[in-house]
């Protein structure tokens, strides 16, 4: 999908997420982090290393930056850490070392180290290429999984299940990783950082070009 048709129908959903003191002081730590010098904080560095391809494998570098490039990794990472509970984390890890470890078996590679952009493309290709049927059963199973978690239950979750999970999961945070970014915040989407009037149904493309609202 078009990058700037995905921002602008993710307005609709991710986009309205409140800017809390918390959630804007992390936007503000991962703008002003040192890419090449970056140690995840949630992840281990295996792990980063294939989260930073799997963004911009999302979202790659048009005629905007890529996700990684307004660093969108360290966002992620950074989120998990400081702002999910400690079920979401746990799921986060599971579901994404199912995710990786089919990569790793498909692509005949040795450790996580070891994969590429083209080892990572075809399994998230693969994770989203699922019928509507099967995404309201996939859900289902996620939902089910979720409450035994809750109940203090140990279950397991189907491994095709979990790669769409983490698939699913990703993507939802990648394009809202790269919305809320400074550069995509000012450059991309339609900013106004002294709201005036408030036109509450007014058409999108006479008042901002066709462009979703920043944060």
């Amino acid at each position: 999908m078009d990058r700037r048709i995905a921002l602008k129908n993710i307005g609709l959903s991710l986009g309205y997420v409140v800017a809390t003191p918390t959630l804007i002081s992390l936007v503000q730590s991962c703008n002003e982090q040192n890419v090449v010098e970056w140690t995840p904080d949630f992840l281990s560095k295996e792990e980063g290393a294939a989260l930073h391809k799997l963004v911009d494998i999302i979202l790659p570098k048009t005629d905007t930056p890529s996700a990684s490039e307004v660093n969108v990794h360290v966002f992620i990472d950074k989120f998990a850490k400081e702002i999910m509970e400690v079920e979401e984390q746990n799921f986060l890890k599971m579901s994404m070392s199912k995710f990786l470890s089919k990569a790793v078996a498909d692509s005949g590679k040795e450790t996580i180290a070891d994969l590429t952009p083209e080892d990572l493309e075809p399994v998230l290709a693969s994770a989203f290429k699922v019928t509507k049927e099967d995404e309201v059963k996939n859900f289902k199973m996620i939902n089910t999984y979720n409450k035994a978690i809750e109940s203090g239950e140990t279950p397991e979750l189907d491994d095709t299940v979990s790669r769409f999970a983490f698939a699913n999961n990703l993507r939802g945070m990648v394009i809202w990783g790269y919305k809320t970014s400074e550069y995509v915040g000012e450059e991309v989407l339609a900013y106004l950082p002294v709201p005036g009037e408030y036109i509450g149904c007014g058409d999108l493309q006479e008042l901002t070009g066709g462009k979703a609202w920043s944060i």
